[in-house]
């Protein structure tokens, strides 16, 4: 019951701050999210609804499907061309950012070697959804966006090798390094091997059944709801990494939704409308819970906060020199050599919930003094690579004014469709409460129709549902047919003639097939 009450406050704290971010411009969306979170913890009754942060629940439960979804949005064959790239900063850069700073940071701090490498292990790993927050509103080069997006989809596996290495080294005194490589090997080639299997296992199941007639969508959908879950925990149970093998099983359902959509376009189109949910979702749900993980954090550990301020020099120092060495990787292997590009490369490093859970996943593992130094230490990583990227893109990235114009240029053709589409209806012989309907029904397509006239419809349509005869509801069918039809038509011209984006033409045709659709569908029940 505790673990329902905490989903259901930290799922409506992100369905309010989603609302909440379209009327403040100019903040990302997570921070508003991080924001939503701080305040649910500061509210001493929201505070006690939430469990504390378990991060073997987080990676299952969230972590797990998110990289599923994410990984579904990337082409396999972007990967393959891409592999000695990702190889390359995924564990290269990780092993190497780890050695130079553990060093580095020991001698210049006095802080043992073992604890060094458990501190910057956890601050080795990426995070897409961090990434995604601190470039929000600003343009930044595909190819590097992608190159941060493979690192962070991969890396996770290196980075909690090393933690491993960390803390046997800091229990033991000594130092495996031939271990732990066939260690992280182990995991990261049995992650693929796993994720990889079953995904294609669970793909030959669902083709089977989806190309019979057999076929059962909402079975189909569970299934694939379902997918991550049992990946993640199956490649745990035998010993690899759950987190490749997620991101590896979410690549392999992209290659399969591009060549099967048209066999079951209703499961198709439920399972892209999912995904795209899920993730938006998951995405507030990680930045909520970051929000309330700091607040907590900075309550428990007052006593480290306010005694001495080596955790400040820690956290800064690792922050900084891991920033370095990225800096230097990027010179080296990416960009061309661009001293921009490799600032860039630097600062997208961003670090979000996924450092708090493995800090939390070693709390047993080592002394409660070295854990709530670690933790408050990580968290100052956390806040510094998300602030201080989000600074300094103001100057180094321009703002993405496409989005705004996208928007005013998609208002306008919208509006100018539907008032074609009605103009159709003058051609048709309608009755007055047919044509009534039909008009309304378009003019929501620019929801122009008021609060007041939606419930006048209400009311009439609660009140007397047989209001139209079956001959009236098919002229109305029709009448919709024709105005969609012709609005279509201007849409197609307006492509044909390099009037605008063809993009812009693709996104209001779909949202007319989409209106069809329900009109057309014999197993709704809306008309």
């Amino acid at each position: 019951m505790n673990i329902l009450i905490s989903t259901l406050v930290i799922t409506i704290t992100v369905a309010c701050s989603n609302i909440i971010d379209r009327y403040i411009s100019g903040i990302a969306s997570p921070y508003i999210n991080s924001l939503m979170g701080v305040l649910v913890a500061l509210i001493p009754w929201t505070n006690h609804l939430v469990l504390a942060f378990n991060n073997e629940i987080f990676m299952i439960l969230i972590l797990a499907p998110l990289l599923f979804f994410e990984g579904q949005t990337t082409p396999l064959l972007m990967v393959g061309k891409r592999i000695k790239r990702i190889i390359g900063v995924a564990l290269i850069l990780v092993v190497i950012s780890a050695g130079l700073v553990t060093i580095l940071a020991s001698q210049l701090l006095m802080i043992t070697l073992p604890s060094m490498l458990i501190i910057v292990a956890i601050a080795t790993p990426t995070d897409a959804t961090a990434f995604e927050a601190v470039v929000e509103g600003r343009k930044i080069s595909q190819p590097l966006r992608n190159i941060l997006k493979m690192e962070s989809l991969f890396n996770d596996a290196t980075g909690i090798i090393l933690l491993q290495a960390g803390v046997l080294w800091l229990i033991t005194g000594q130092l495996s390094l031939g271990q732990n490589l066939v260690a992280l090997l182990k995991s990261a080639v049995g992650g693929l091997v796993i994720g990889a299997v079953f995904a294609l296992l669970i793909m030959a199941c669902r083709q089977f059944f989806v190309r019979s007639a057999n076929n059962v969508i909402s079975s189909q959908t569970l299934f694939y709801l379902l997918t991550p879950f049992c990946v993640y925990f199956i490649a745990e149970e035998v010993g690899v990494s759950g987190i490749i093998a997620v991101v590896i099983a979410g690549l392999v359902h992209n290659s399969e939704a591009n060549r099967s959509r048209f066999s079951s376009p209703r499961q198709m189109h439920l399972g892209i409308q999912l995904g795209r949910f899920g993730t938006e979702i998951l995405n507030g749900a990680v930045f909520v819970i970051l929000g309330i993980s700091l607040v907590r954090i900075f309550r428990s550990q007052a006593p480290i906060l306010f005694g001495s301020a080596k955790w400040l020099i820690v956290g800064v120092t690792v922050y900084g020199l891991l920033l370095i060495v990225r800096y230097g990787y990027a010179r080296i292997f990416v960009g061309n050599h661009q001293p921009k590009t490799a600032i860039l490369f630097a600062l997208g490093g961003v670090h979000g919930t996924v450092t708090l859970a493995m800090t939390f996943s070693i709390a047993n593992r080592i002394t409660p003094q070295l854990f709530n130094f670690v933790i408050i230490v990580e968290t100052v990583v956390i806040i510094l690579s998300m602030v201080v990227p989000t600074l300094l893109f103001k100057w180094l990235l321009p703002i993405d004014g496409d989005e705004a114009i996208r928007e005013k240029q998609l208002i306008k053709m919208r509006t100018a469709m539907v008032t074609v589409g009605i103009k159709s209806l003058n051609n048709l012989s309608l009755s007055p409460t047919v044509k009534a309907s039909v008009i309304y029904d378009l003019r929501d397509q620019i929801r122009k129709n008021s609060l007041r006239s939606f419930f006048k419809q209400w009311r009439i349509f609660t009140a007397n549902k047989t209001m139209m005869t079956n001959l009236q509801s098919v002229e109305q069918r029709r009448a919709l047919m024709q105005a969609f039809d012709t609005e279509r038509n201007y849409l197609y011209n307006l492509a044909k003639n390099h009037v605008v984006s063809s993009d812009y033409v693709y996104e209001l045709y779909s949202e007319i097939l989409l209106a069809e659709s329900l009109v057309l569908d014999p197993r709704n029940q809306m008309i």
